[in-house]
């Protein structure tokens, strides 16, 4: 069963972006996360360099970018939509063909163009992992869309999975995704 459409008062902010994107419990266990959570860090001593806090450090710009589409998307910015997309993306969404960057693009940015209707995304993050220069994120990507004058709104849930690899000017790009509507 579908939970309910959201129904929101006033419109996405920086502040209600940050909370959105807080991590499930017990998905990120790293002393770091837990001490930005506010619950108790892991007091042992940890290596500066460590594989555990290189691999947290890696979690952010991920993290970071993801929330910058989403701020982009909600403000209706064509121009910044593809920007997370590396060049050689190769998409599955259930129901249909797999696709890559060129579709995504265009179905983004048509998206953005329809004056009938306001698309907004909310992104609740489950998992990042990050291994060497790949990152594969477990997420949750809630779209609301709502017609001129219309309250709340319809909402459909997409959990998925995003691959990420690091690219040569150090940003994170997706490569590959899989989702779905709920």
């Amino acid at each position: 069963m579908r939970p309910p459409p959201l129904r929101r008062t006033r419109p996405l902010g920086q502040a209600d972006a940050a909370a959105k994107i807080a991590p499930a419990a017990g998905t990120e266990t790293s002393s770091e996360t837990k001490a930005a959570s506010g619950a108790s860090a892991d007091l042992k001593p940890r290596a500066l360099h460590s594989k555990q806090n290189i691999d947290a450090g890696w979690r952010r710009p991920i993290r970071g970018a993801l929330t910058e589409w989403m701020l982009a998307f909600n403000a209706g910015d064509a121009s910044a939509v593809c920007g997370i997309f590396a060049p050689e993306l190769r998409y599955d969404y259930r129901g249909f063909p797999e696709r890559g960057f060129d579709d995504i693009c265009r179905l983004l940015q048509g998206t953005l163009a329809d004056q009938t209707r306001k698309f907004s995304y909310d992104l609740a993050i489950r998992e990042i992992i990050v291994t060497g220069d790949l990152a594969a994120v477990r997420l949750i990507w809630t779209l609301t869309v709502k017609r001129p004058g219309q309250i709340g709104g319809t909402s459909t849930y997409e959990p998925g999975l995003d691959i990420f690899r690091r690219q040569p000017d150090g940003s994170w790009k997706i490569i590959r995704y899989i989702a779905y509507e709920e």
